[in-house]
């Protein structure tokens, strides 16, 4: 797995000691507020959350990259599959999630910037789309900074959830 440095940021491989971060992160009711039905992640959660993204990058070649700034685990950022969406399939979703103390930094941009670029250039992709509940105006605003463009809204099956596909092609 690719480790990739921004100016303030460190995006890299998931570690079992990122377990602790990532359950406080998935724990936070109001980072939560607008992933499919709203839920908190509980610890066990979270440990299979992290199984996954390490799977996601052995089968794929792509994935989540764990964020870190100074050290400390803030979040993640990077590419998926957004199989919870059938309709937008076959697609490569840029993402990302950051625990509350860091929001408002640019981090989230930062970030997925990079993840952005590693999956134009490094992947391949010609085409990414991101995914927002439609009313998560901070991840709009990230979707705008990344140059991500509206294409339509939409509902989630299973869980209900107005959200908006953003669509970003390679520059």
């Amino acid at each position: 797995m690719r480790t990739v440095e921004t100016e303030r940021l460190v995006l890299r491989g998931w570690r079992d000691d990122d377990l602790d971060g990532l359950a406080a992160i998935n724990a936070d009711p109001e980072v939560m507020r607008y992933i499919l039905d709203g839920s908190v992640r509980d610890r066990e959660q979270s440990a299979e959350g992290l199984r996954k993204m390490r799977r996601d990058w052995t089968e794929r070649g792509f994935g989540l990259f764990a964020v870190e700034r100074r050290g400390e685990l803030i979040g993640w950022a990077g590419l998926a599959v957004p199989a919870f969406l059938p309709e937008v399939l076959p697609a490569v979703e840029i993402g990302w999630r950051l625990g509350r103390p860091f929001w408002g930094h640019g981090y989230a941009t930062e970030a997925a910037a990079e993840a952005l670029r590693f999956g134009f250039e490094e992947v391949g992709l010609d085409r990414v789309i991101s995914i927002r509940h439609v009313e998560n105006t901070r991840s709009a605003r990230v979707m705008e900074k990344l140059g991500l463009v509206h294409d339509f809204d939409t509902v989630v099956p299973g869980h209900g959830q107005p959200v908006a596909v953003h669509v970003g092609v390679r520059p």
